[in-house]
């Protein structure tokens, strides 16, 4: 068996556009590290469960990359805002709860 990963990958499907300039293209592959307790510093775990929208733009620039500032983050779209909550809810769940994986 395969040790966790530490990190996760999404594609953007759209462009994050600050001032009417796209900051961050549409097709941007964004990979999204597991937040260490540092990183979870001020946030309530049960609002990034529930995909709350502010706790979700404090914890992109933690970690992100290429970076998500939290001025992008509120930039972004709702379906891509979505894909990074559901990557750090996988992060967030403990094994028990999460479907087993049958990989060979």
């Amino acid at each position: 068996m395969s040790a966790p990963a530490v990190t996760t990958t999404f594609t953007l499907d759209d462009p994050i556009i600050i001032g009417g300039e796209e900051v961050i293209a549409a097709g941007t592959l964004i990979t999204v590290r597991k937040p260490g307790s540092g990183e979870l510093r001020g946030l309530a775990l049960q609002s990034l469960i529930q995909l709350d929208v502010a706790s979700l733009e404090t914890l992109a620039p933690r970690v992100t990359s290429p970076v998500i500032h939290k001025q992008f983050a509120a930039a972004m779209a709702p379906n891509d805002m979505l894909q990074f909550g559901t990557e750090v809810i996988d992060f967030l769940l403990p094994k028990a709860a999460k479907p087993v994986s049958h990989e060979a």
